[in-house]
């Protein structure tokens, strides 16, 4: 009797710590969305969260810096391991000038035969670049609800701030890499059927 007991109070321990660190990602995923902070991109300048709010301030930093080198950013992506999805870039790079916007594509395939919901996080290196790396439009941190076979392309609509000029740390970077990982949303059973914040 007691090892149940034992068994019930370590799968009750781990459930607590598991919405604890879940909790805690999704923290620092917000703080990191708007700061730059450990790799994340920022919000675009001029819209919400950042900047003076402004479209005058997004229009003023979308202006492309013509005497400026082209910058290589590539593309990559992964996937849980517990998410039956296949994810990839529709493209390997594309060259940009500071202020100039670029659309990208990414493609997601739901391999299973149920539906189910996934939800990216993102990050860019070199670390430094992130507080330049500025998205306009993005499907991460979005709940992204796959039909079972399902194929969806997913755009991303950035730019690279032309401050980053005025940087000493970034007078060395050429390439740009961006990362989208997908993992599963908790939050839903195996049919895809909402359950509740975690815990309730």
């Amino acid at each position: 009797m007691s090892e149940v007991y034992k068994r019930r109070n370590r799968s009750t321990a781990y459930y607590t710590l598991s919405i604890i660190l879940g909790t805690v990602a999704l923290s620092y995923g917000s703080i990191c969305q708007t700061t730059g902070y450990g790799g994340q991109p920022v919000r675009a300048h001029g819209t919400a969260g950042s900047g003076d709010g402004s479209p005058e301030d997004l229009a003023s930093r979308l202006e492309p810096v013509t005497d400026a080198r082209r910058i290589r950013v590539t593309f990559s992506s992964s996937v849980s391991d517990v998410l039956p999805w296949k994810f990839t870039p529709q493209q390997r790079e594309v060259r940009v000038l500071p202020g100039e916007t670029a659309l990208a594509f990414y493609t997601a395939t739901n391999n299973s035969d149920k539906d189910i919901v996934g939800v990216a996080t993102y990050s860019v290196t070199p670390a430094q670049t992130a507080p330049y790396f500025s998205k306009i439009q993005c499907f991460c941190f979005e709940e992204q609800r796959l039909a079972a076979g399902e194929t969806v392309d997913m755009p991303v609509f950035f730019y690279l701030d032309p401050d980053l000029l005025k940087d000493l740390n970034m007078r060395n970077v050429h390439t740009v890499t961006l990362n989208y990982t997908f993992f599963t949303e908790a939050r839903y059973d195996d049919k895809g059927r909402f359950q509740g914040a975690p815990g309730f």
